[in-house]
């Protein structure tokens, strides 16, 4: 017979046990993989300045889901996807992540959209142990420390703004400013760039923010034109890139303008017509117009065939390529497909190549790719690389 003093810490331990295992994110790990499902879901920007460009990632996503479901699922599992919109809103984001978690059941938060909002989900998908995988955001901060549960694919800022410096080094460093919407995603922008400069010993000449909420884009615009830069590399995307280019463009200023990947062509030709062409974008997946490519090829028969005269859209193509690699990874974990057996599956992949695009995982980094190039828009609004 247990004495009273030793009982007691067993019941203590046996009841925070019993708690923990019926608390909300306890049921919350693995409950998005069922025999017939594997539920996926994000909270994403889906209107304001970045939204149709978040669309698209969904758009691509889900027509490489599409025909994996259309071909049986993997391992007999449909893949559903859900996204929800948070309108660019970190406490919304996080509010939403957590819905989806608790009470949708999903398995993996897919293609969450934003460095800030990413950041701040994180404690809680490491808490419930569901995977964030593909987050837009190339923020280094979120590269230097591995998390288990996270995996990016995108190359990270730094290799973009690295490659962007490169650039206007091998064009004798004309004078250069930097312009930027000042939030998180805007600050880490710079950051990355003011890094790169300092690393490659560029001279930056101004620094003009923003307010993304109350814009003042002509004063911006007055402030760059006062500094009298050669060249402009924009922290920024979306409507608020377009704005800023439009207003420049009202000015005597003429400079040659670089953007991150987040700037996407599609959303700058629709707003700016002849305006875009010219500005010279950071990449980090290969040019969707070169169908020699095998996956590009994938993707534009996927696209055709779903509706003859759809354009291809690089941010389509972006969400393909995560789609892809996210059913490699469930592929890779086989047939009992849960939250452990998904990381080491993943890890496991080494280098996944898809032509020039690779991504590298292992135990030691989930980091995905570095590929960047960079590609001028032409007078058809589209890249050329």
């Amino acid at each position: 017979m247990h004495s009273p003093s030793k009982t007691l810490p067993l019941l203590s331990s046996l009841c925070a046990v019993v708690l923990a295992l019926n608390s909300p994110v306890a049921q919350a790990v693995d409950a998005g993989v069922t025999d017939t499902e594997i539920r996926i879901g994000a909270s994403a920007v889906l209107t304001g300045p970045l939204g149709p460009q978040t669309l698209s990632y969904g758009i691509g996503a889900k027509l490489y889901f599409d025909s994996v479901n259309a071909a049986g699922g993997v391992n007999g599992r449909k893949i559903v996807y859900t996204q929800v919109d948070d309108g660019f809103d970190v406490p919304r984001s996080v509010e939403n992540s957590k819905k989806l978690i608790q009470d949708d059941k999903v398995f993996v938060l897919f293609q969450p959209t934003g460095t800030p909002h990413t950041t701040a989900l994180l404690p809680l998908a490491t808490e419930s142990k569901t995977i964030v995988f593909g987050p837009v955001t190339g923020a280094t901060t979120l590269r230097e420390t591995a998390n288990h549960y996270l995996f990016h694919v995108r190359a990270g800022y730094g290799d973009e703004a690295q490659r962007i410096v490169q650039q206007l080094r091998q064009l004798g460093s004309p004078k250069t400013a930097i312009f930027y919407q000042d939030d998180g995603f805007g600050k880490t922008l710079l950051a990355e760039v003011k890094r790169a400069a300092e690393s490659l010993k560029l001279p930056i000449i101004a620094e003009v923010k923003v307010d993304p909420k109350n814009p003042d884009f002509k004063g911006a615009a007055e402030q760059l034109e006062k500094a009298g830069p050669k060249a402009i590399i924009m922290g920024t995307a979306g409507g608020t890139f377009s704005s800023l280019v439009k207003a420049v463009q009202a000015t005597s200023l003429r400079p040659n303008i670089y953007g991150f990947s987040v700037a996407n062509v599609d959303t700058l030709s629709r707003d700016l017509g002849p305006q875009a062409r010219g500005l010279v974008l950071a990449q980090i997946m290969p040019p969707v117009r070169n169908s020699s490519s095998v996956i590009v090829s994938e993707y534009l028969g996927l696209l055709h065939a779903k509706d003859a005269k759809a354009k291809a859209s690089s941010a389509q193509f972006e969400g393909f390529v995560h789609a892809k690699l996210l059913v490699q990874g469930f592929k890779a974990a086989g047939p009992k497909l849960n939250t452990e057996s998904f990381i080491s599956g993943m890890e496991s992949l080494g280098e996944v190549r898809y032509d020039k695009f690779t991504a590298r995982y292992n135990r030691q980094s989930h980091n995905g790719a570095s590929y960047v190039e960079l590609a001028i828009v032409d007078s058809n609004g589209e890249l050329r690389y």
